[in-house]
């Protein structure tokens, strides 16, 4: 490895390789084809940073100017998602200190222009997620066609995702003389298929034996069957236990983990949420704060928090069951990474009693019957260590602000012993009628001069012409009309 990128890893305190960085290094430093799969959290991402740093020729090196095109991108790293992305770019970033690597990470959901500003100044690596990349290159952009090195970061997430075509595009704009690396938890038959198609004799590597179980060793589980009712206590009183710090909790969908987040900011808890409803501003925002330990608790969707590599979370709570064996995997491995231990807690309500069955018969768990918990349960206590006696609310009641009124209790009144309220009746009145001409108090209109008390004369004919239809039909004889004869 390089001096200088030993020394910027050696100010961050690392200074031993993990068993996936010694199996990958020796191999990906010869510019050899590789596969790697490991677990998630055991460090992937410098097993193909590394390479990928030393491999390019960076500004100050006495080569740069002997380069065909200087400035265009050498290394091209695609991530599922955008937040893995900002986190391989971090990494790369740490690695690259002393070593002058520019570097840029391309994704959507911001504007195009501090991308397009980065590219023009010229990049040695560019890291991104499939969409943004293809739509630079398609926009001629992004030059691919000086990539040395490709790298496909948990590739079957993009496959999860359906970005496999894309990815396969921009595999076709890069020179076909490149080094790929492939990286992936698991191998599904479509990853196989396209590390055959685009890969020349890859080297595989599994820094695991079969015999390991798919979960981190250093993460506790609990599983717990839960009411949905109960369970925002049951939050509250584990975000009290002992030793606790960081917390990602893990909702099935945006609304409901914008409704728990907003539950646990009342109770007193700092709290954020994470979901795809969010601008990408307010998710990188909200990712800060808890890198940062500002926000102690995020609630997140699964499609949002995929790659999240945060230091110190010490608890993942899957506040909803998870579909399959695979995205429960994804949670869990968010605490418990690079040999620290975590703790994981599953609640399953009545309804997914059967899906969790199967994922713990997949996954060789022994949590086939959950045990019924409370927020009030022992076990829960003594399980997790929280203290006896918390309550699931921090701040008072009293210190909450109220919510917003509707205002309804100002416009209605409240109901009699009678049962009717007291808002005006609306009452039909009658006009009064003289020889077809209207009454007003009792008195005729003035046949002479004046002023007429008639609001208008056609309404005094239709007054007349109706008090003439109901005689008709009552049987009664108008002016110069004779009876009829009797039949009898």
């Amino acid at each position: 490895m390089s001096a200088e990128i030993t020394s910027a890893l050696d100010e961050v305190g690392i200074t031993s390789a993990f068993p996936i960085q010694e199996m990958a290094l020796p191999i990906a430093l010869l510019g050899t084809d590789m596969i790697g799969q490991a677990r998630t959290g055991t460090g992937k991402t410098l097993a193909f940073g590394i390479p990928a740093l030393q491999r390019t020729v960076s500004g100050h090196d006495p080569d740069y100017d002997q380069l065909a095109a200087p400035g265009k991108p050498q290394a091209l790293v695609v991530a599922p998602t955008r937040e893995l992305a900002l986190q391989v770019a971090t990494d790369l970033e740490t690695a690259a200190k002393h070593r002058g690597t520019r570097s840029v990470t391309i994704y959507g959901g911001v504007p195009y222009e501090p991308q397009l500003e980065a590219l023009e100044r010229g990049v040695e690596i560019v890291v991104g997620t499939p969409g943004r990349l293809l739509d630079l290159a398609n926009r001629r952009a992004l030059d691919l066609s000086h990539v040395k090195v490709l790298v496909l970061d948990e590739a079957d997430e993009m496959l999860d995702l359906g970005f496999l075509p894309d990815v396969e595009k921009l595999i076709a704009k890069t020179p076909e003389t490149r080094q790929t690396m492939l990286f992936s938890a698991t191998m599904p038959a479509a990853i196989v298929s396209l590390a055959r198609t685009h890969m020349r004799h890859p080297v595989n590597i599994r820094a695991e034996s079969s015999s390991d179980s798919q979960t981190v060793p250093t993460t506790a589980q609990f599983v717990y069957r839960a009411h949905d009712l109960d369970k925002p206590e049951v939050v509250a009183r584990i975000l009290q236990a002992a030793d606790l710090g960081k917390v990602l909790i893990f909702a099935r969908t945006k609304r409901a983990a914008q409704r728990v987040a907003d539950d646990l900011s009342e109770r007193g808890f700092p709290a954020s949420p994470l979901h795809g409803d969010m601008a990408q501003v307010a998710r990188e925002k909200a990712m800060t704060r808890f890198r940062d330990g500002r926000v102690q608790v995020v609630v997140a969707t699964d499609v949002a928090a995929r790659g999240i590599d945060v230091d110190g979370v010490s608890h993942v709570i899957n506040y909803h069951c998870p579909d399959d064996s695979k995205t429960y995997l994804h949670r869990i491995g968010r605490t418990g990474r690079a040999g620290a231990s975590g703790i994981a807690v599953t609640f399953v309500d009545w309804a997914d009693l059967a899906r969790w069955k199967v994922i713990a018969a997949e996954l060789d768990l022994p949590f086939d019957e959950p045990e019924e918990t409370y927020s009030t349960s022992q076990h829960l206590f003594h399980d997790l260590g929280i203290p006896p006696g918390v309550t699931g609310r921090l701040l008072p009641a009293a210190d909450i602000p109220p919510r917003a009124t509707s205002g309804s209790s100002e416009r209605r009144t409240e109901a009699p012993s009678g049962g009717r309220s007291d808002r005006p009746r609306r009452t039909r009145q009658r006009q009064r009628t003289r020889g077809g001409q209207p009454v007003v108090d009792g008195a005729t209109p003035e046949s002479s001069g004046g002023t007429s008390t008639t609001t208008d004369s056609s309404a005094a004919r239709d007054g007349g012409q109706r008090r003439r239809r109901r005689r008709r039909s009552s049987g009664s004889s108008s002016a110069g009309e004779q009876p009829p004869a009797s039949t009898g």
